[in-house]
């Protein structure tokens, strides 16, 4: 899986995935007016409300980004109604072309584990019928438990074609209260960083493994010690834009060329609308404004990495 993000990257020129995270206060009037008379002022009205703003973004965006990245928790906070829309954003992002990265940072063991990758990147068989859950491509996964919650992932990864990206320093101001922790006279992350490695090794696609890694862009320096820890992992890149990374903190996370890592930006994509830099789309033109920030984020990134 991992190679066809790469081709998709390479194709669109762009190392950015758009984090499809939405929230009510996101979304123009018109939008949840609409979305409310027809569902309700309820939870189902809420999604929907989310589903039309997903798909006028992803609408505009499909052929110049790679990839997405639904934040799962959005459409948790709306119970099965919010479910429903995660799954009908999933879908329709496939439809569209686009690489879909679940954000669902899930960590725990043994059968456990493994039916959280079987429902996000697998499939159950039911009589004689074969069903897809979720169905993403990729999946974010949290470490904290160890090998015991990795390696179901990965198992299901060598079956199915799919991926993962393992939480290994992020992006948060706290991180560094466990992740920097000095364990050996080294920080805890480039110790999660050189599992990482090993374990991609197991999942290998080309000259990159389908087990990659989440690093912040906030952390500029500790990006620039994990890319040389973690050669064939692809390091998705969170922080960029509204939590304070800029493309020329990001300059250590690529290879030379080019390649290895892409950026992800939420808000400052889906929200653009809202933002004082592109007021000409303040009158709720969602997918025009992200369209623009995506290239404004596609030539900071680009001038940064030349």
């Amino acid at each position: 899986m991992i190679s066809k993000l790469v081709d998709r990257i390479v194709d669109t020129g762009a190392p950015i995935v758009v984090g499809l995270d939405p929230k009510l206060s996101f979304i123009p009037d018109r939008i949840k007016d609409k979305a409310f008379s027809e569902k309700g002022v309820n939870l189902e009205g809420a999604a929907e409300a989310f589903w039309q703003y997903n798909k006028e973004i992803i609408d505009s965006i499909y052929d110049i980004v790679p990839a997405v990245k639904p934040q799962i928790a959005m459409y948790e906070e709306l119970g099965i109604p919010g479910l429903i829309t995660f799954k009908k954003t999933v879908e329709y992002c496939k439809e569209k072309g686009l690489i879909v990265i679940g954000d669902i940072k899930r960590g725990d063991i043994g059968s456990t584990s493994e039916s959280y990758a079987v429902g996000h990147l697998g499939s159950v068989k039911i009589g004689d019928e074969t069903f897809r859950g979720f169905d993403e491509d990729f999946a974010t996964v949290n470490p904290y438990l160890g090998s015991d919650g990795v390696k179901p992932f990965i198992s299901v990864c060598n079956k199915e074609d799919k991926g993962i990206f393992v939480l290994v320093k992020t992006s948060n101001p706290s991180s560094g209260e466990f992740q920097d922790r000095l364990i050996d006279g080294r920080p805890l992350y480039e110790h999660v960083g050189e599992q990482v490695e090993k374990w991609g090794l197991e999942s290998m696609d080309g000259s990159y493994s389908n087990v990659g890694a989440v690093v912040g862009a906030t952390y500029p320096e500790m990006g620039k010690i994990l890319r040389d820890i973690m050669p064939h992992a692809y390091i998705l890149v969170p922080g960029y834009g509204a939590q304070g990374g800029k493309g020329k903190d990001l300059v250590h996370f690529f290879n030379k060329d080019g390649l290895g890592a892409i950026v992800n930006s939420s808000r400052g994509i889906i929200a653009a609308w809202q933002n004082e830099n592109y007021k000409q789309f303040a009158d709720g033109k969602v997918g025009d404004a992200a369209r623009a920030a995506v290239f404004d984020m596609k030539k900071d990134i680009a001038d940064a990495l030349k």
